[in-house]
């Protein structure tokens, strides 16, 4: 079996993570693969949410470090491996408008942890434990860490948790902004699932519409996200799947979505 898969059903996009003997750390073959999969949900009509997640007991260790410290690497080296190849997934995700839902099945530690981060929203089973450990073997978090976490939880919380290192259990996930929703692990994936259906059964555009503002107004001022938002509305009042949703709420049925 390929050490990652991608596969597409009914709307839904999921990349698993199939190394579960080493606890999902991935090589530069599954970076490139993981990329390659975001960027055909970007273009796919037929994906409206993506999903990613873990094979057995682990969301994601991290990079395997066998393969990322084999072999004599110079400092070009180690920065071009980061930049050329596993920051592909973070920037592959940045142009994905489409949701994408983190299952963290396990632990998540590291750029594994990160990955994690990097989705829009996260779910969480009763077992999973992340961890940006980076620091515990003398590194600085490499995929992303300093960015996203303080985004979720604040700069103080943030710093606290990267200059440590310490694991943060699916509770407390929860309680300081990681995590949406933990669920017990029996269920994580039927939950997961669940909410992916609910997105992909939504009004695409609308969903589309509502990530982009929601993203570049974090990084601008209230007058350019309201003229940005103005401009979202009148396109999406322009769609099919508008007309179909006002005419469906005013005959009190579910309204069928085209994605135009």
């Amino acid at each position: 079996m390929a050490d990652l898969e991608y596969q597409v059903s009914d709307g839904i996009g999921t990349i698993l993570l199939n190394r579960p003997k080493r606890k999902n750390a991935f090589t530069m073959e599954m970076i490139d693969e993981w990329a390659a999969a975001i960027r055909s949900a970007r273009f796919d009509p037929e994906v409206r949410v993506l999903v990613l997640t873990g094979a057995g007991d682990a969301f994601c260790s991290g990079v395997d470090l066998d393969a990322f410290t084999s072999g004599e690497k110079s400092v070009l080296d180690h920065k071009t491996v980061l930049t050329d190849r596993i920051h592909q997934v973070a920037l592959a995700l940045e142009d994905l408008d489409k949701p994408v839902i983190a299952a963290v099945n396990g632990v998540a530690v590291g750029a594994g942890m990160d990955m994690a981060l990097m989705c829009d929203i996260r779910f969480v089973g009763e077992s999973a434990r992340l961890s940006e450990g980076y620091v515990r073997v003398g590194l600085v978090p490499g995929d992303g860490g300093c960015y996203y976490l303080p985004r979720l939880v604040g700069t103080a919380k943030a710093l606290e948790l990267l200059w440590t290192g310490d694991f943060v259990d699916a509770r407390t996930a929860v309680d300081i902004g990681i995590a949406s929703r933990r669920v017990p692990d029996a269920e994580l994936m039927d939950e997961t699932y669940a909410f992916a259906r609910r997105l992909a059964d939504g009004p695409p555009v609308a969903i589309r519409a509502i990530k982009r503002t929601v993203y570049q107004s974090a990084r601008t001022d209230l007058r350019t996200s309201l003229d940005l938002i103005s401009s979202h509305m009148a396109v999406v009042q322009s769609t099919e799947d508008s007309a179909e949703a006002m005419q469906a709420f005013k005959e009190k049925r579910k309204p069928e979505f085209r994605g135009r």
